[in-house]
């Protein structure tokens, strides 16, 4: 099918994606949590959010998109919703989010399953109105291909409209030595680095990369379970605004 323009849903270039991780004692808790972090990113100028099943429940995650479906946000919002990706196209769907993550979308099965994953794209896709952004080579997914990274990146292209990169780990800085790989294959096509950005290494990720998702590094303690912290959040915005006007220039 067509690939959809994933950066076409963000009003800047080189947009800064914020994790909604869903962490809380209980659903309430979870809940409130989702209200104060958005209220944060969308005062903050960040570019988009996506929610995902982190800490947090499907149900978690439900209740997440129905607030931002009824309350029509201002900034684009995705869903990624670990382990089953079914759920996340239908929660996708569902909730009228502009698009989903799914951490492996090649590679991560035996190479006899292959086809079975591109008739999962070929089913799903186009039953989903948004854009598919999708991992390769990504953190905590087997690596089972047997194809090259230029085979497998080939391939991603024809599964997802953007491509994600890692290194191996929730909050390790993912090497410029990948990131550069990966463009060099994909040339135009989306490339969003999806761990460890810093306002230290922003400036040369986006150089190669198209937009980033960042998670760990807007929290107080830089760590997935560390609480949302807005001096955090400005640090690295304000980096991204000098890029996005030496670009202008």
């Amino acid at each position: 099918m067509q690939n959809k323009d994933f950066l076409g849903l963000f009003k800047n270039k080189k947009p800064i994606i914020g994790m909604l991780h869903l962490k809380g004692t209980d659903k309430e808790d979870r809940y409130q949590r989702f209200l104060r972090e958005l209220e944060i990113y969308v005062n903050s100028g960040i570019d988009g959010v996506i929610v995902e099943t982190y800490f947090g429940t499907y149900s978690s995650m439900e209740q997440a998109l129905n607030y931002l479906a009824e309350n029509k946000i201002k900034i684009p919002y995705g869903v990624n919703c670990l382990n089953v990706d079914t759920m996340g196209f239908y929660a996708a769907e569902k909730y009228n989010a502009d698009f989903i993550q799914i951490d492996s979308v090649v590679g991560h099965v035996k190479p006899r399953d292959e086809e079975t994953v591109q008739a999962f794209f070929d089913y799903m896709r186009p039953q989903f109105h948004g854009a598919v952004i999708g991992g390769v080579r990504f953190k905590y997914q087997p690596m089972l291909s047997v194809n090259t990274v230029e085979q497998d990146l080939e391939i991603a292209k024809g599964r997802c409209d953007g491509i994600c990169v890692t290194q191996d780990r929730t909050g390790q800085e993912t090497s410029l030595e990948k990131i550069k790989e990966f463009k060099a294959q994909l040339q135009d096509f989306p490339l969003i680095v999806a761990a460890g950005v810093t306002p230290e290494n922003v400036k040369k990720q986006l150089k190669y990369a198209d937009a980033a998702i960042v998670g760990s590094y807007f929290k107080d303690n830089y760590q997935d379970n560390g609480e949302l912290c807005q001096e955090h959040i400005n640090e690295l915005l304000q980096v991204v605004k000098e890029i996005r006007s030496e670009q202008n220039d």
